[in-house]
């Protein structure tokens, strides 16, 4: 009952522009083909609209949708609207060349498949067929945030087919056009056009149905005797489907100069009824002979009612409205019966519009200001009309603060909303611009941006001092600028030129139809009305809907005048000064009380007196500031009305969710809060001064004493200043423009709301052009308070990328608001987080973890808003922000507040061990090695211990900061470290990674030197079995040097190893286990081997001579790696590596008869090859270290050959000469001569054995010359080249001669005839010589 008395009260106008957008209209250009009228008469500018049938359906297609027109010359501009859903393509500006568009001369008409447009202009008649809504889209369910209007396809219409255009027929001799029309539709489709004709009479003109063939045909309806010429208005055409009890026929109401109705049958083509108007209007003398040139007529239907007209009689002194309805008695008569007559005040009638109840009327006032009323014609006894509050043209004058910017003062005017539309702005940017070129559809701060490139440049071309004072620039700043501004409100003026009244009947919306956009009158609150109604309306209220006690009705009525006194005191200055202190935080009591002290040391008119002079009326103050400040508290009344919860189908659902979704909605919805929380906040002002005035005057005015002053000082003022400063930010938040956001920062926004599990609520719409629009369209502001406390507007800034706007929210609501208060917190550090000042971000995260127990909206950030809330949930907060900040890569901050954090979980282990992790990966990450080794260590979780060990082994291993690594102490953790370092050096490769040289120094530094040469000898082993390159056995070599350097640090008793395991066989914890040939399980040997030094000398000897090799032979270094000694020795040989080859012979106690023949066949080789060869041979015989150097004469490579062979034979003698006697067979198995210092050699060692060579190889003549040499020397000469100490005597040693060899050598000489000389020779010489030997043998015998 109480918001049914609100709404009964007035209206208040909100524009319903879009801010951002300029109207884009198609143009379309018909050109009938006749020229102009000669006179020149120029029609009015109008508008009008319609709404579909089914617009206050709730499921329907055309739900909140309307068209609505204007006229201006001969274009018409035809827009259809939605408020619920965004129609594209829904602009249309039509032109009909030469042929202006009457006054009203358009009529729309819905069919079931068609809307129907039917045009008048002065010289044709038009007809547009368009598809229905219902026919475009037929699915039940809208679901879609935009669709096609029916103006989508209108550019395919032929709009100057015969079939749906005519030419108005006139007489010869007629210039003029017609001065009022009527359209209508009939049963059949035909479209009639009733015309007021200039020579007295109405013409009918007819089309036929769009979709059949005919001829246009013309009706002219006239008597001569009795009709006078029609005049001003012929607003319409009632239907049979209207009016259904006036039998089967078309009434056509005619309001004539001579101040008659007339009602024409169009069926019957006859005037059914005629009445005097004049009649209804007392004492209208002087009118009757006067020309009605202003009447109005308008029609209204109800089941109830009937057929009401009403009708305007425009009379100079006044106007009036006499409201009929029509009645139909016997014999097809009708009569008028007389239900009101109203009368209106001498502004200038714009346009009204009649409904079954009420009258609407639009003027025009003196001063060319919009004036809007209503009234119900049935009630209203008093004749009192309602107000209606209409937008007021923007300030002529802009007050700039000593403080304030001048450029940035005017560009808050212009751009702030419920003043300037972008047209207007558009418009005086390219007058001031003197520019010919059009300017596109620019985005709002686009447009900004140009706008004040524009004024400066004007400003600056103007400028002809290079210097002045900065006043000086202040002033020149304020004087363009405010030419700009006056440029801007002479089009925003023009653009608000009223037009028309739009009533739909189905939803009872009014919309107001201006030049340049629509406005909406919207039901005004109690409070709202109060302040703003007019003095005569507020001095002659007896109740206000604030309340329902007469007593303080009274009250309230008598504040109220106080509180308008109070505003119109308050000097301009002064309240910029209060506005300044709520926008800086300051104490809004006091802020009063300064604006007080001002009002009362300048009162030079005595308002303050006046003031006081009606407080003294008011019997109980305290009762009716209380009853104003519960009406205005938005935390009152704030759960949604209704009997219990909503059981509504799916399709009711989302039909709700799109109910006023379209961005013409959205603006008007946010420009009514705006609206309200403007007059609310110099509504609270007010109050707030006045009750300090009531503290000043104290007892004076307080009737009931003490106890109501002590009320007004703790409870009343402290509420005003809290709503105050709640209705300051309301208006500061609807009055921000919504800042363009780049896609990565939406991106990057997402991905940061998905961290935190946000991403899905229902608050985070998306981006509008105003901050408060993304809220709007999703809560459509039903319950303001509601979404306020419930901290969703907050949450939707956040969503949409508004993080300026969104601090400046939580700077204003700081002071006084205490509901909230950590998740305001949390919302400020996000906005630093995007700004970039992450220790900011910090401190609020830390100061909003107090409260997160206790606010729905952190408890919903932790999850825990369904589950019992416990000490956990602060934990759940700190891992929420902790992943935000990982997620933004703030690692410091990420560490500082896990340790926080770790406070927080003294009882709780497993989230110790999850915070010290972290703590340790960003550490590590950060470089931070001793700290991660601090967090790693403080870990309660083994698991996790040793996981953090593994990443930190591999980290420093991979930034090769080995020293940390290596001196941490690894307190009970000595043992995890060596295997998983271990684990490593087994698992990857060997040349990329350096962890056996890491567990090498590991285990130096901790002096284990048994430990640190078993890793560099397992090293080693890999590397000759894995690398097979020239680095690889480098670093093989290095390895088992450092090995026996580890071992020769040891006590001898004690330097031995472990040898490790051959073929990588390692006991890794999650190895598969190996299988063998057969597919059977491989048995690991548990059989252990130990190495002492000596061993690990044999295979650094080894490997030393395996990188010889390599090194002079690349190509070998594949298969080096794993030869065995003796297969080292024959690779030596053949890269020609000798004294390589002797060294490792003699450690591992090989035979050196594969080195003698290798360098005896590198000698024939040399000996027999050519130049190339012997250029080959200097690189080896260079690896070689010869004994001597000849520097006699010079030396070639086959000398040097042989001279390395000789120093050999020399170096490495042997019992038998074995070596000696194994060259000579290698080069006699080669046909080559033995070099005479070979045989002298060897003869002189072993004769025997040379004799037996030369039989082998068949050198007769050769072993026959030795024969008879050794013979020789044994009867003494030359007996020292054979080794002979004493030739043979009957003194001497024994001597003997191989005798089975020269017997041999005998019979080989004996068989060939070309021998028998040397045959004969050798056998003298034996003779001669046993001759010897028995004469010596018997003197020996003879001796003893």
């Amino acid at each position: 009952v109480k918001m049914a008395a609100v709404l009964e009260r007035s209206f208040i106008e909100i524009c319903g522009f879009e801010r951002e957008t300029l109207p884009r209209f198609r143009e379309i250009t018909v050109n009938p083909g006749l020229n102009a009228l000669p006179g020149g008469v120029k029609y009015p500018d109008s508008a009008g609209g319609f709404h579909y049938e089914e617009s206050g359906k709730l499921l329907s297609i055309t739900s909140n949708r309307c068209i609505h027109w204007s006229t201006s010359g001969d274009t018409v501009q035809l827009v259809e609207q939605s408020l619920d859903t965004n129609l594209l393509n829904n602009a249309v500006k039509l032109k009909i060349t030469h042929c202006p568009l009457l006054p009203g001369g358009v009529h729309i008409q819905e069919t079931l498949n068609n809307v129907i447009i039917l045009i008048v202009t002065n010289q044709t008649v038009h007809r547009l067929v368009l598809p229905h809504p219902t026919r475009m889209y037929r699915s039940e369910l809208v679901t879609e945030l935009q669709m096609q209007s029916i103006f989508t396809d209108v550019g395919k219409l032929s709009l100057q087919d015969p079939a749906h255009s005519a030419v108005i027929p006139s007489p010869v001799g007629q210039t003029a056009g017609p001065t009022a029309s009527a359209a209508w539709l009939s049963h059949q489709g035909e479209a009639h056009y009733a015309l007021a004709s200039p020579a007295g009479g109405i013409l009918v003109i007819t089309l036929p149905p769009h979709d059949t063939q005919g001829s246009m045909t013309v009706l002219e309806l006239k008597r001569s005797s009795v009709m006078q010429r029609l005049a001003g208005w012929m607003p319409t055409a009632i239907r049979l489907s209207l009016v259904r009890e006036l039998e089967d026929d078309t009434f056509i109401f005619a309001l004539c100069q001579d101040h008659k109705l007339r009602m024409w049958s169009f069926r019957d083509q006859v005037c059914l009824m005629e009445t005097d108007m004049l009649e209804y209007m007392p004492a209208c003398r002087g009118v009757k002979g006067s020309p009605g040139q202003g009447h109005r007529l308008r029609l209204a239907f109800s089941p109830s009612t009937g057929l009401c007209l009403a009708v305007y009689l425009a009379v100079p002194s006044r106007g009036q409205f006499t409201v009929l309805q029509l009645v139909a008695t016997d014999n097809n008569r009708y009569s008028l019966d007389h239900i009101s007559s109203l009368f209106a005040t001498q502004e200038t009638l714009v346009d009204f519009a009649l409904t079954s109840t009420d009258i609407w009327g639009l003027w025009l006032d003196d001063t060319n200001q919009t004036v809007v009323k209503y009234i119900n014609f049935e009630h209203s006894t008093a004749g009192q009309w309602n107000q209606v509050f209409v937008q007021p043209a923007p300030e002529e004058e802009v007050h700039i603060g000593a403080d304030q910017d001048p450029r940035e003062t005017y560009l808050d005017m212009l751009f702030s909303p419920l003043r300037f539309t972008a047209s207007a702005i558009v418009k005086a940017l390219q007058i001031y611009r003197r520019g010919t070129e059009r300017i596109a559809d620019l985005p709002w701060e686009t447009l900004k941006k140009e706008v004040t490139v524009a004024v400066e440049n004007e400003l600056q071309s103007s400028v002809t001092e290079f210097e002045f004072s900065q006043e000086e620039y202040r002033q020149l700043q304020v004087e363009f600028w405010s030419k700009f501004y006056a440029c801007c409100l002479q089009y925003q003026e023009a653009l608000a030129t009223p037009l028309g009244l739009l009533l739909n009947p189905h939803t009872h919306m009014v919309c107001l139809l201006k030049k340049g956009f629509v406005s909406f009158l919207l039901p005004c609150f109690a409070v709202d009305h109060l302040y703003l109604s007019f003095d005569e309306y507020l001095f002659s209220e007896e109740e206000t809907p604030v309340t329902e006690d007469p007593e303080v009705s009274r009250d309230v009525l008598q504040l109220v005048q106080c509180l308008r006194l109070v505003s119109d005191a308050v000097p301009g200055d002064m309240a910029y000064e209060m506005e300044k202190a709520l926008e800086h935080l300051q104490s809004p009591e006091r802020a009063a009380e300064m604006v007080l002290e001002n009002l009362l040391a300048n009162d030079n008119e005595n308002v303050i007196e006046d003031i006081q002079n009606k407080l003294q009326d008011i019997r109980n103050p305290v009762s009716a500031m209380a009853a104003l400040i519960r009406e205005m508290d938005l935390e009152t009344d704030s759960e949604p009305r209704g009997e219990g919860p909503l059981t509504t189908g799916l399709s009711v659902r989302i039909s709700l969710s799109q109910l006023y979704g379209s961005s013409v909605a959205v603006a008007v919805i946010c420009q009514a809060v705006c609206q309200m929380a403007m007059t609310r906040v110099l509504f609270c002002r007010d109050l707030l001064i006045l009750q300090q005035l009531y503290l000043r005057l104290g007892d004076n005015v307080f009737l009931a004493g003490g106890d109501q002053l002590l009320q007004l000082q703790q409870d009343l003022i402290p509420r005003s200043s809290h709503l105050l400063s709640s209705y300051y930010l309301l208006k500061q938040i609807s009055q921000s423009l919504a800042t363009a956001v780049p896609l990565d920062i939406i991106d990057a926004n997402l991905q940061h709301l998905s961290v935190l599990e946000l991403s899905d609520s229902p608050a985070l719409a998306s981006n509008r052009s105003g901050v408060f629009e993304g809220i709007t369209a999703r809560h459509k502001i039903t319950h303001l308070d509601h979404i306020m406390s419930s901290f969703q507007f907050p949450e939707c800034l956040m969503g949409n990328c508004q993080y300026t706007q969104l601090q400046e929210y939580v700077r204003l609501i700081g002071p006084w608001c205490q509901v909230n208060v950590g998740s305001c917190r949390f919302m400020l550090g996000q906005c630093y987080l995007a700004n970039g000042e992450g220790q900011k971000a910090l401190q609020c995260f830390q100061e909003a973890a107090t409260e997160v127990e206790k606010e729905e909206f952190l408890l919903r950030l932790t999850g825990a808003e369904e589950e019992e809330v416990t000490a956990a949930s602060r934990l759940q907060y700190y891992n929420k922000v902790l992943r935000l900040l990982e997620d933004v890569g703030l690692p410091e901050l990420v560490i500082h507040l896990a340790t926080l954090a770790i406070t927080e979980a003294v009882n709780d282990p497993r989230s110790q061990a999850a915070l010290w992790t972290r703590i340790f990966k960003h550490h590590l990450d950060l470089g931070h090695n001793s700290q991660a080794y601090e967090a790693l260590t403080q870990n309660p979780d083994s698991s996790r211990q040793l996981d953090c060990l593994r990443q930190l082994v591999v980290v420093l291993c991979e930034r090769s900061q080995l020293q940390d690594l290596v001196q941490f102490s690894y307190v009970n953790l000595h043992d995890e470290v060596v295997s998983i370092i271990e684990s490593r050096a087994r698992a990857v490769d060997l040349m990329s990674h350096n962890y056996y040289e890491l567990l090498y120094a590991f285990h130096i530094n901790r002096h284990n030197y048994r430990k640190a040469g078993t890793v560099m000898f397992e090293y080693g082993m890999r590397l000759g079995r894995e690398v097979r390159t020239q680095l690889g056995l480098q670093k093989q070599v290095n390895c088992y040097l450092a090995s026996l350097n580890c071992l020769r640090l040891i006590r001898p008793d004690y330097a031995w190893i472990v040898q490790p395991s051959s073929g990588a066989v390692y006991e890794r914890p999650g190895a598969s286990p190996k299988r063998n040939y057969d597919g059977e399980f491989a048995t690991v040997s548990g059989q252990i081997d130990i190495l002492e030094l000596k061993d690990l000398q044999k295979e650094y000897a080894l490997a030393r001579s395996r990188l010889n090799l390599a090194q002079h032979h690349p190509p070998s270094a594949a298969i080096a790696g794993s030869a065995s000694a003796v297969e080292m020795v024959s690779l030596l040989v053949q890269t020609g590596l000798f004294d390589c080859a002797l060294s490792l012979c003699q450690t591992f106690k090989l035979s050196l008869t594969p080195i003698f023949e290798g360098l005896a066949f590198k000698c024939i080789k040399l000996q027999y090859g050519g130049e190339e060869s012997q250029n080959e041979a200097w690189n080896w015989l260079a690896a070689n270290q010869l004994s001597t150097i000849v520097t006699t004469k010079e030396s070639s490579a086959t000398d040097e050959a042989w001279r390395l062979l000789a120093s050999y034979l020399e170096k490495h003698p042997t019992q038998n000469a074995q070596h000696h006697r194994c060259v000579i067979n290698k080069l006699l198995s080669h046909g080559v001569p033995l070099p005479d210092w070979m045989v002298n050699t060897y003869k002189g060692v072993d004769a025997a054995a040379l004799l037996r060579l030369y039989l082998n190889y068949d050198l007769l003549e050769a072993a026959a010359e030795l024969v008879l040499e050794y013979v020789d020397a044994l009867l003494g000469k030359g007996h020292q080249y054979f080794g002979i100490e004493r030739p043979l005597s009957a003194t001497a040693s024994l001597v003997w001669l191989p005798y089975t060899s020269i017997d041999q050598l005998l019979q080989a000489l004996n068989e060939t005839q070309t021998n028998a000389s040397i045959y004969n020779k050798l056998q003298d010489k034996l003779n001669d010589y046993h001759k010897l030997v028995d004469q010596t043998t018997r003197r020996r015998l003879q001796a003893q």
